[in-house]
């Protein structure tokens, strides 16, 4: 089972960029990147002036024994785990990052920042609850923003199921078809990461020791579908480009990440959730 899991975790679907602009500056995701940023340089600070990684990450990570045990004392660390990540590596932060670039902004965009911003941290408290429901006894510190953005995946699907993602196509033979890239709709990009997480998940249960937490994941996730429901009462879906072919087009400009009308941005209409 656990062989079968990182075969998926090898062929899984990398996002580029999408092709939906925002309409305005998306100023608390760009505060989320920053923090995770600057959380991660803070730790290897810490770790190049001497201090063990193991004990920085058992101070400020989310440890669900430490937090069953004595919730006042370790509360905190619900909150400052999703701002940490493994520092003795990039691609644990970088993957992370690349998501809430890409899905995170039109997300905000939709929400309005300040009802993002409380979406994002429920997201990630509904994650960390998921993983410790699934190992209570857990000793081992979690750390990142993956249930938190997991939950942004949820919600970009749910907003924009069509909206066109350009992802690098993982399989070598389908590059002289395809090409390098291939453009899909951000519903299957998505529901490929829902699925990846859940086999990886499933395979792990029983297993001791480090790793990733795909159950955090799993809950950001499901958090996430039912949370943009609530968070968007009262506020306009928007019409937005739909997917309509494997290849990316050469003639389509890049995304703008911020002010601008784009030529398919019909008047928005609003729809019950």
């Amino acid at each position: 089972m656990l062989s079968r899991a990182r075969v998926l975790k090898v062929i899984a679907m990398l996002p580029v960029r999408d092709q939906l602009p925002t309409r305005k500056l998306p100023v608390v995701n760009y505060l989320l990147i920053a923090l995770n940023v600057l959380g991660f340089f803070w730790m290897r600070s810490l770790i190049t002036a001497g201090l063990p990684p193991d004990r920085l990450l058992s101070a400020w990570g989310l440890v669900p024994e430490h937090l069953l045990e004595a919730p006042t004392d370790a509360w905190w660390t619900v909150f400052s785990s999703m701002f940490l990540h493994d520092p003795t590596g990039w691609a644990h932060l970088g993957g992370n990052m690349l998501f809430l670039w890409i899905f995170g902004d039109n997300v905000e965009d939709a929400l309005g920042s300040a009802r993002y911003a409380a979406f994002y941290v429920l997201s990630g408290i509904a994650a960390a609850g998921a993983q410790i429901v699934i190992d209570p006894g857990s000793t081992i510190p979690m750390v990142g923003a993956s249930g938190a953005i997991s939950g942004v995946l949820a919600a970009y699907a749910s907003l924009y199921p069509r909206s066109p993602i350009t992802v690098l196509n993982p399989i070598f033979l389908l590059w002289f078809i395809f090409g390098l890239f291939l453009e899909l709709p951000a519903w299957l990009v998505i529901l490929e990461y829902f699925v990846v997480n859940l086999l990886n998940g499933l395979g792990a249960i029983g297993v001791r020791g480090g790793g990733v937490a795909f159950f955090a994941h799993l809950g950001g996730f499901v958090a996430g579908l039912f949370l943009v429901r609530v968070f968007m009462t009262g506020r306009a879906r928007r019409e937005h480009e739909r997917w309509q072919h494997f290849r990316p087009s050469p003639r389509r400009p890049a995304a703008r990440r911020v002010r601008g009308a784009p030529p398919w941005d019909a008047p928005p209409r609003r729809g019950s959730w």
